[in-house]
């Protein structure tokens, strides 16, 4: 949905000159009409109302969010709305399977006002947003997926990844302000979007859903510090291998010969490929296992184990020998039976 203005002055009642105490006054009063005790026949709509009551007030009764909101009344409109759009899908967009460079997941970050408050006002001045990051003392930690193949997670080592990160506006510094103009670079959202290359190290056997840290790479706090960056790892599946902890998992086909008279099969391992034994009256689906040919351990030493399912293969296209062998076998067998 298309970002949408929001009147705040037309919320409290008040006109654009209005004093500050004229906006705190006609706050409480309608805060007071609004409040959802005191509409206990239409208390949803007083929900609402009174929402859209207190975000105005967070606006207009704050002196530094005024000034960017009348900027923005004043300013161009339709560009500031194309870029806080544009922020808000890469915020809220899926990350699994999403192409191209990968984005933050902000969870958590919405002030749960509208979102036309969120791209404009969430981050801005104010004695209270400066206690809170007062209290943080450094910028926001972020959190992003990164896809590793099994390969990958086997070897470790050195991964390049291009991340798409949203970060205040180097411009304005983040208040969306420029000499009390609309910023030109942000459009007053007071943040921009940059891609990003890190060089990340993949631990060996690195699970799925585990997180990486890439200290002080998170976003900016206004004083310069900076929080951390958390990449949560996405493993991507293997045409031929499948895991399980640090077991690996694979297919092998083979002759009913082989499963019946014994012989070897030659089967891929993640450090290449082995011979392996198979005893004589292997029975069909049987798996066989390979003892460190698995996941290195995460923690601990060592690796897990491959498990081979044998995965007998029938003859085809039999000639009139072939079949006559296999009635007399059918036939033996039968004999042997009684």
């Amino acid at each position: 949905m298309p970002l949408n203005y929001k009147n705040y002055y037309d919320v409290l009642g008040v006109p654009k000159t209005a004093a500050e105490k004229d906006i705190k006054s006609a706050y409480r009063r309608l805060a007071r009409q609004w409040h959802p005790d005191a509409n206990p026949d239409n208390q949803r709509a007083a929900e609402e109302k009174f929402k859209d009551i207190q975000e105005a007030y967070e606006v207009l009764g704050d002196a530094e969010k005024r000034r960017k909101y009348d900027a923005l009344g004043t300013g161009d409109w339709q560009r500031a709305a194309q870029q806080a759009e544009q922020q808000r899908r890469y915020r809220t967009q899926g990350q699994a399977g999403a192409p191209g460079p990968q984005s933050f997941d902000f969870g958590g970050a919405a002030s749960g006002f509208s979102d036309f408050f969120d791209a404009f006002f969430s981050g801005v001045g104010g004695k209270r947003h400066a206690q809170e990051h007062a209290q943080a003392g450094r910028g926001q930690d972020l959190e992003t997926t990164v896809d590793v193949s099994l390969a990958e997670a086997h070897e470790g080592g050195k991964k390049s990844v291009s991340i798409q990160v949203e970060d205040l506006c180097a411009r304005c510094k983040g208040t969306g302000l420029e000499r009390g103009r609309i910023c030109p670079v942000c459009h007053g959202t007071g943040r921009t979007l940059a891609t990003k290359r890190f060089d990340v190290t993949i631990p060996r056997g690195v699970r799925a859903g585990q997180r990486i840290r890439l200290s002080g790479q998170g976003g900016s706090h206004t004083d310069g510090s900076r929080g951390d960056l958390y990449l949560i790892v996405n493993l991507v599946g293997d045409e031929r291998f499948q895991r399980k902890g640090d077991d690996i998992y694979v297919d092998a086909q083979v002759s009913i010969y082989d499963l019946v008279l014994g012989g070897e099969v030659t089967v891929p391992t993640m450090s290449g490929e082995v011979t392996m034994t198979i005893p004589p009256g292997t029975q069909n689906q049987r798996l066989l296992r390979l003892s460190g040919k698995g996941m290195p351990r995460a923690q601990g030493s060592g690796n897990g184990d491959q498990y081979v399912r044998l995965i007998g293969m029938l003859p085809q296209n039999l000639n009139d020998r072939e079949y006559s062998l296999f009635r007399e076998l059918a036939s033996l067998r039968k004999g042997g039976a009684r």
